[in-house]
């Protein structure tokens, strides 16, 4: 009896010691799984805010975007405004030029009249 008591004795601390053994095991399992899951809810975080950060950045370019097509329709409005300008200022002076040749015309006209009127003063004054 004292064999088998021994014997037993013996098991027992063997399977205590396999207890023991995987108890320790469980605990670093434990430890492995609570620190998994706590770089999980990091990544989760850091997921999230990156998820944030890209919907703030889709807004920014839609709000960029939405200005670039004002402005891209306020530069055609100003670019029709310069042609029409554009427009009456090649009018104005094709204008100002015929007026231009015009008065030389009519400076050539009236310097000849002033020669024919001065011709005349002069036969008038001879005679």
């Amino acid at each position: 009896l004292q064999k088998e008591l021994l014997k037993y004795k013996q098991e027992a601390r063997n399977l205590q010691g396999i207890k023991d053994a995987l108890q320790q095991r469980l605990v670093q399992q434990d430890a492995s799984v609570l620190q998994l899951k706590q770089e999980l809810l990091r990544a989760n975080m850091d997921k999230e805010e990156l998820h944030n950060q890209n919907v703030d950045l889709q807004r920014k370019v839609e709000e960029r975007n939405r200005l670039l097509a004002e402005y891209k329709k306020e530069l055609c409005q100003k670019d029709r405004h310069l042609q029409q300008h554009q427009s009456k200022l090649d009018e104005m002076l094709r204008q100002l030029s015929e007026a231009s040749y015009q008065q030389v015309d009519l400076e050539r006209e009236l310097e000849h009249k002033e020669a024919l009127l001065a011709h005349c003063m002069k036969r008038e004054a001879e005679e």
